[in-house]
């Protein structure tokens, strides 16, 4: 198991140091790594060891908008634990997917130590990551959606016992680069949904389209969108805000600041084909902050709040974490 707990200073510049070029070379030039190893369903364990936001002022809690309620870094000793890419909580239990194909649920985290975990393969043929990598989840009415990076699929798959129920490769979808596809999946009030590509590090714009109802149905409508990025970053997932805006979380890279991530409210007000998407950035999470490969959120509405968690992607490497940070949505604090 990884070694948990908060780090000093140096320690802290020397992980940065070290991952730096570790995820450059991730998303530039590595190999597709190779699946976790196969093993039937089990139930084992997952560890949770509090994180502060910053570790430099463990009291730290104000975020742009969004206001620190918690932070884990989660562990386990199953191999397939980790990579995880998108999330979505079901009363008190996470289901989240890994980019490797693999269902994890575990107990929404309320204190320090174990919590039972139940892994599982989806039911798909192959054992390539390419026909596994699933980047994006949406659980409603007893129905799961998935998005396939590199297929740039949309599976469509019965909630109780995961079987598949339909799929399509969606026509504007098709021509998406392989390793910079669908992202992120939200489902509208009214059925429809949006779906996000990351998109290419060099443009300006991430494609998005607006389908007029289950995208893993091939003949469902569509209108091509696009998604216009704070420069450097790419989206990694998108949640729908009870107010009918949609929340998107980006992604970036930098040779001298590391990664960080920024969450973006977009106002869904006049979806048409060939609009632009823009929003507002409500707050930016970056080193010294507490941060990772960051691609997974959820958004609910508890006791009164909107609360907002994020998780982090490990690309099952034994440098980078498995972070599960929660926040409360507030307004913008005043000066």
């Amino acid at each position: 198991m990884k070694t948990a707990g908060i780090m000093n200073r140096p320690n802290r510049l020397l992980r940065l140091a070290i991952l730096l070029p570790a995820w450059v070379l991730l998303v530039t030039i590595a190999p597709v790594p190779p699946l976790p190893p196969f093993a039937p369903a089990a139930d084992t364990f997952v560890t949770a060891t509090p994180v502060a936001l910053d570790e430099d002022d463990p009291r730290r809690r104000r975020l742009g908008q969004l206001v620190f309620i918690r932070g884990w870094e989660l562990d386990s000793p199953d191999l397939r634990f980790g990579g995880i890419s998108s999330m979505q909580l079901e009363g008190d239990v996470v289901t989240a997917i890994s980019d490797s194909g693999t269902l994890l649920r575990f107990p929404l985290p309320r204190r320090e130590g174990r919590q039972r975990l139940r892994v599982e393969r989806l039911p798909l043929a192959g054992t390539s990551k390419q026909m596994h990598d699933t980047e994006a989840l949406l659980i409603a009415d007893g129905q799961a959606w998935l998005a396939f990076e590199r297929q740039n699929a949309i599976m469509r798959f019965r909630r109780g016992d995961w079987r598949r129920e339909s799929s399509a490769r969606p026509r504007p979808m098709r021509r998406w680069p392989w390793q910079t596809g669908p992202e992120a999946m939200v489902r509208l009030a009214d059925g429809r949904f949006l779906i996000f590509a990351e998109g290419r590090s060099e443009d300006a714009f991430s494609p998005v389209v607006l389908f007029d109802g289950d995208p893993a149905e091939p003949a469902t409508g569509w209108q091509v969108l696009r998604y216009r990025r704070a420069p450097g970053y790419r989206p990694t997932e998108a949640a729908l805000l009870p107010d009918g805006r949609v929340l998107v979380l980006n992604r970036r890279f930098d040779w001298f600041q590391g990664i960080s991530a920024s969450l973006v409210i977009v106002d869904l007000t006049r979806l048409e084909a060939g609009r632009t998407l823009a929003g507002e950035t409500i707050a930016e999470l970056a080193p010294p902050l507490t941060v990772d490969n960051m691609e997974a959120l959820t958004v609910t509405r508890e006791r009164g709040r909107t609360i907002v968690r994020i998780a982090s992607d490990d690309n099952f490497m034994n440098l980078q974490r498995t972070l599960l940070l929660e926040f409360a949505l507030e307004a913008p604090a005043r000066d």
